[in-house]
């Protein structure tokens, strides 16, 4: 029974680092893309999304392929010693997956001011979005 009890641990654990990370990676992302993409609100909103989504794919897929163990535990010490070890595991994954966002930003706003605020988009537009109040 213990085996059921570290699944939903872990389970319950895992998601809840991984919707913190994700919330706080698009809270503050969302203000560093809208430097990159020089005040264009709707396209930083856009790319900070797509970014959102990928985040949480890879992460909660991680951790979903993860969840199996061929360990017994019989015991509180042997839950929490799986435990600690699977959730060591998303921690880093999720590290990892923090510094990637960074780097892509970093490289999205280099670019960006390599360019200036003047320059046209790489892509001529084809139409016009219009404002939502």
């Amino acid at each position: 029974m213990f085996t059921v009890y570290t699944y939903l641990l872990y389970l319950a654990l895992s998601f809840t680092v991984t919707v913190w990370v994700a919330r706080t990676l698009q809270r503050n992302g969302r203000i560093f893309l809208i430097d990159a993409f020089h005040g264009n609100n709707p396209l930083a909103d856009s790319v900070n999304h797509l970014l959102v989504v990928g985040f949480y794919l890879i992460n909660l897929g991680w951790i979903v392929a993860t969840l199996r163990t061929y360990l017994e535990i019989h015991t509180a010490r042997a839950l929490l010693e799986l435990l600690s070890d699977k959730m060591g595991v998303v921690l880093i994954v999720l590290g990892i997956m923090h510094f990637f966002n960074l780097y892509l930003f970093s490289r999205i706003r280099r670019r960006a001011l390599q360019r200036g605020p003047d320059a046209p988009f790489p892509v001529a537009p084809t139409g016009n979005i219009e404002a939502q109040d």
